[in-house]
């Protein structure tokens, strides 16, 4: 048995939830946020056969995605007496994925 830890981007966590009931997964939603951006997320626990560890890693691949963002950039300029910040692009979403052994995994 694995354990699966997918940090997803709350933009993409409605289609993984949806895709991964479909395919008869179950999972277990927790709020989370970034560090980076202090963006919302939602962390996927999802238990599996070894055997369908790459099938659940492909549902959530499908269904979360790369996109880019403006966020202020955290160093300031002096221009003109006053302090300007200037956006940043930066690449938001995706999946974080781990998977874990697990040694025991009871549904009481």
């Amino acid at each position: 048995m694995k354990l699966i830890f997918a940090i997803i981007n709350n933009d993409d966590s409605h289609s993984v939830q949806s895709a991964l009931t479909k395919s008869g997964f179950q999972a277990t939603k927790l709020a989370s946020s970034g560090g980076f951006l202090m963006a919302g997320n939602t962390t996927f626990m999802i238990c599996s056969e070894d055997d369908k560890v790459d099938e659940v890693l492909d549902v959530i691949r499908t269904h979360s995605h790369k996109r880019q963002q403006f966020v202020p950039n955290a160093s300031s300029s002096f221009s003109g007496g006053a302090y300007t910040s200037f956006p940043v692009e930066v690449t938001v979403g995706g999946a974080t994925v781990f998977v874990t052994n697990i040694e025991r995994f009871e549904k009481v």
